[in-house]
């Protein structure tokens, strides 16, 4: 009795081993497409987070304190060169001119006293020249009550939007208090920052770029309908960051764009010698991309690689994976590490003319 079930084991065991070398065998047989990365010179769209600031945008400050007396404009008015936009009491400094005017008048009475006493040998020449001077002094003292009385009418340096008011009619101002701001639209100005192997790919390639035309992306997703151009890069690098600040300016007929607002700069930048992997390829752990690179021993192996820049469907590497070596095309999910594979190869520029999203 024991016998026989000693040999029923044995048959059993040599079944099921017979039958894995036959599953095993048919894994074998299935074949995986592999690929290498397309090597070639490409421009690909880049949008980098942006500030958008007036192309003038100043804070306008009292000059003098005082009351404030009169406000002839409104928040969100546009306003043009000279117009006056806020008086401040000027009862005092109108009474500073009025005095300093008299006295310029009695300088000048005493001059032609002195002159003609001088001409007439009474009195010295130095007489007339102290008198020469008080009038000058005199005149100088006008000038200023002038100049104060004009701070107390402020108005536009240049043509723009006038800002919110926080003052009301009747507050006391103090000199150097803010009466609003004043932002000229007709041309914006877009900062944004640039990595500096983005910096060089794009100095070191002018013809490849083409242009320096980009478009800007609004806060609601939609693209700005006018075209910018980059006009100013910064002279040097932020040290803690490694990056480097560009300047598009963008025209604004419509007035759709403000001062503070937020958008997307979308910028095409020159790549040689990129080396492009389709998305599908690749598969992620803890934010980490890796593929399975094929040797010629036909075992997969994972290799962890750094993505420079992610297009629709393909990723550029900047590290990790070298032109020429093959790679898993499909079946990332399926294949294990150090598996021996039987691969079928793709050429790469077919792959990217039928390119998926994500891996299978």
């Amino acid at each position: 009795m024991k016998v026989k079930i000693i040999f029923t084991g044995v048959i059993a065991m040599f079944c099921l081993t017979n039958c894995t070398k036959k599953q095993e065998e048919k894994e074998d047989e299935v074949k995986f497409t592999i690929t290498n990365a397309a090597v070639m010179d490409t421009v690909f769209n880049k949008e980098y987070v942006s500030q958008i600031r007036s192309v003038r945008n100043i804070e306008i400050r009292a000059q003098e304190k005082g009351f404030l007396q009169n406000i002839y404009v409104d928040e969100g008015q546009f306003v043009n060169a000279g117009q006056l936009l806020f008086r401040i009491m000027p009862k005092l400094y109108e009474a500073e001119l009025l005095k300093a005017k008299a006295e310029a008048k009695a300088a000048e009475i005493e001059l032609k006293n002195a002159k003609m006493l001088a001409d007439r040998n009474i009195v010295s020449k130095s007489e007339q020249a102290i008198a020469q001077a008080k009038l000058e002094q005199a005149n100088a003292e006008v000038a200023l009550a002038k100049a104060h009385l004009s701070f107390t009418e402020i108005r536009a340096p240049f043509a723009g939007t006038i800002d919110r008011l926080p003052n009301k009619l009747g507050s006391l101002i103090d000199e150097g208090e803010l009466l609003t701001s004043l932002s000229d639209n007709s041309k914006m100005f877009a900062y944004f920052n640039v990595s500096e192997p983005e910096y060089i790919n794009y100095q070191n390639n002018k013809k490849g770029r083409a242009d320096t035309n980009v478009n800007l992306i609004l806060a609601n997703g939609e693209l700005l309908k006018y075209k910018g151009k980059i006009e100013v890069i910064e002279g040097e690098f932020d040290s803690e960051t490694g990056n480097i600040a560009f300047r598009a300016s963008f025209p604004n007929p419509d007035k759709l764009l403000k001062n503070g607002e937020t958008g997307k700069v979308q910028m095409s930048l020159p790549v040689k010698n990129a080396l492009i992997i389709p998305q599908k390829a690749t598969y992620e752990i803890q934010d980490q991309k890796y593929v399975y690179v094929v040797g010629k021993d036909g075992v997969a192996r994972s290799r962890n690689i750094k993505v420079a820049y992610e297009l629709p469907d393909i990723y550029l590497v900047d590290s990790g994976l070298k032109a020429g070596e093959n790679f898993l095309l499909e079946g990332v999910q399926k294949v294990k590490e150090d598996q021996k594979i039987k691969a079928e190869f793709k050429d790469p520029k077919k792959v990217l003319q039928s390119l998926k999203l994500k891996a299978d």
